[in-house]
Order: C-alpha cells, then structure tokens, then sequence
C-alpha cells in the first residue's frame, strides 16, 4: 500500500483483525473508582459527605480477564468488555444521613464510570463505612459525640 501525501494516519493503515490487547492497571481503576464515588457523595442529595484526611476514598481494586468470546471464527468481545474488576472502597460519612442511599449511588456511580472508562464490568462494589462523623464535631478528625 502507497501513502498519499496528505493522507490521514486511518487512510494509510488498512483496517485488519485484532491489532492487540489493552491492558489495564488495577490502580487506573482504583482511581476511577475513587473519583466515581466522589461524584456519587457530592451529588448525593440524602446525606453530606465527609472529606477525611484523605482527598479520595481509598479504594482497592481485583482485576479478571474475561476470555475472548469466537464468534464466527474471529475473536470477539462482548460490549468491549476487557474484564472484570471487583472494587472495595472505604468511607468516611456525615452522621444523620441515609447511609444505605449514599451507600447505593456509591454503587451505581462506581459501576458506571468504570463501565465507561475502563470497558469493565463490575459485578461487586463492596462498600465499608469507616467511620460516621457528626456536624458537632465541626471536623472529620474530631472526636465522639456525647
């Protein structure tokens, strides 16, 4: 194949099979994730996120390869899927609040914005509330309500 001068990378290279794999470090979901969660809270209308000294929640990420699906003789994958990533993230939460919703759009988000970024699946977002902090105590770091 000549390249025409002038001509776009897409029109110089032919268009073929599979060209290789991406692969995806668990920290890259971890991030997304955490910022998902982010999102989530702030926009959580039930209850008030607490910030701890940590600027994102920290979260931990599993990783599984879903193997290539034939399909018609040619690898293929199902929705561009690369895998499967299992999130755990812990949280600091403000006290009263509806920790079950904030725990739920927690969910939704995490699986949604990894769905959309990293091409995963998420068939489990464990969520651990760390710990509940009350408007009285006026910071994350303070100490028990009495």
């Amino acid at each position: 194949m000549t390249a025409v001068p002038g001509a776009t990378s897409e029109e110089r290279v032919p268009a073929v099979g599979d060209r290789g794999a991406t692969h995806i470090e668990p920290r890259v979901v971890a991030k997304i994730a955490a910022q998902a969660a982010v999102e989530a809270l702030r926009g959580e209308a039930s209850g008030r996120w607490v910030p701890s000294r940590r600027s994102v929640p920290d979260t931990k990420v599993s990783l599984r390869r879903v193997p290539s699906r034939k399909k018609g003789g040619k690898s293929a994958r199902s929705a561009a899927v690369h895998g499967e990533a299992r999130v755990k993230i812990s949280l600091d939460l403000g006290y009263p609040a509806d920790v079950g919703a904030q725990c739920g759009a927690v969910r939704r988000r995490v699986v949604e914005r990894v769905g959309e970024l990293a091409g995963m699946e998420v068939p489990e977002v464990a969520i651990a509330v760390e710990r509940l902090h009350s408007a009285q105590t006026g910071r994350p770091e303070g100490g028990r309500v009495r």
